[in-house]
């Protein structure tokens, strides 16, 4: 005989408790702005849902998420090791599987959403190991290894770019476009006062990603004496590593290790400068913001390169590998797409072509669409 209380319920009361009691959700996002963000848009689209967060300790998530949902964390690393190093990055990862199994049995989560990541790995795997429902989302134009590993255990795949289907071919994708913050959704503040622009300058915005790109800025502070001449103001974001983050001064120029108000700002830029990871891009569409590309030479596979020639394609940007960069070959490039003539009032063009083309690549809604496959799954998986 079972004497569990809810076996004494009628089963009137069992329906209605079963139908009022939230769908549990376990977000497995880490690292980088570009991994953790769009996850936050999705989980704010959720409400109803109780979810809880996977990350690893001392990354992003720890500074975004907790507070706001209860994170977890294994031990997880990336899989480019080799001999010894890639048996322990093989036991650790083994190990988590287990933790995460572990948690969705205990938690009673009904599936997973993650962005992708070496975080995925143990969270996918644990989770179809449960039989519960993985739906997983890859911004970038060129998969990550986990995602074209892994893909074919998903329940679905969301894309950012439709590029990335090419490349995941035994594998159902839906292409979603990548979430953006809040901030950039229809009502954010667009107020950047504080920087005491000119209401008619020509503003280039230089975006070195979360990390900065020492490489970038050194060029940049290179180049700006002779936008200063042409009459641009420049707001540079040289990230925390930057040595020499404050030797260029000049009234025309800001020089800040980021910016709160990022929709704002790339609202009112005439140009960004810019790597190019899939947060990024996102965001340029979004605000519809021409741009020129500056690939992060290093990054996995060369991804950011595959990003770019998105845009570099349809003309809502134009493509520079660094090693090619020089500091007249930038200097020209700018002064030829701001020009001397033009004021903010009246962009060029060529401006208004590449911002046109950049907002035919934005999904603003993204994020609902990303949040609707996941109450599909968890509803029905």
């Amino acid at each position: 005989m079972n004497n569990s209380p809810d076996s004494t319920l009628p089963a009137t009361i069992k329906a209605v408790t079963a139908a009022t009691t939230p769908i549990r959700l376990l977000i497995a996002a880490s690292g980088t702005g570009g991994h953790v963000f769009p996850a936050i848009a999705v989980a704010e689209c959720l409400a109803d849902y109780q979810i809880e967060w996977l990350g690893v300790p001392d990354r992003l998530e720890s500074q975004l998420v907790a507070g706001r949902y209860p994170l977890h964390t294994v031990t997880a690393e990336g899989f480019q090791k080799r001999g010894l190093d890639s048996i322990r990055v093989a036991a650790k990862l083994i190990a988590s599987i287990w933790q995460v199994r572990r948690l969705l049995q205990i938690g009673g989560f009904q599936g997973v959403f993650t962005t992708g990541g070496y975080i995925a790995a143990p969270a996918v795997l644990a989770a179809r190991s449960l039989g519960l429902p993985v739906i997983l989302h890859e911004s970038n134009a060129l998969p990550g290894k986990v995602t074209r590993f892994l893909g074919p255990w998903c329940s679905a795949i969301a894309i950012g770019f439709a590029a990335a289907a090419t490349h995941l071919p035994n594998t159902k994708v839906i292409c979603t476009g990548t979430p953006v913050r809040s901030q950039f959704q229809a009502g954010g503040t667009t107020d950047i006062s504080d920087l005491a622009l000119p209401d008619d300058a020509l503003l280039i915005v230089v975006i070195g990603g979360s990390q900065g790109a020492v490489g970038i800025n050194r060029l940049v502070r290179q180049c700006a004496p002779a936008w200063f001449d042409a009459g641009f103001w420049v707001v540079h974001l040289t990230g925390e590593n930057d040595p020499d983050a404050t030797h260029l001064q000049h009234p025309q120029y800001f020089a800040l290790p980021f910016y709160n108000n990022m929709a704002g700002l790339l609202q009112r830029a005439d140009l960004a400068i810019s790597r190019s990871g899939a947060g990024t891009l996102t965001e340029l569409a979004i605000t519809h913001t021409p741009s020129i590309l500056i690939p992060y030479p290093y990054a996995a596979e060369d991804h950011q390169t595959c990003n770019a020639a998105v845009f570099t394609k349809v003309g809502a940007a134009k493509l520079f590998q660094q090693h090619d960069l020089t500091p007249d070959g930038l200097t020209a490039e700018v002064l030829d797409l701001l020009g001397h003539e033009h004021s903010h009032t009246h962009p060029s063009e060529r401006l208004q072509k590449m911002a046109q083309q950049a907002s035919c690549l934005a999904v603003p809604d993204s994020a609902e669409q990303l949040a609707q496959l996941v109450r599909h799954w968890l509803n029905t998986g």
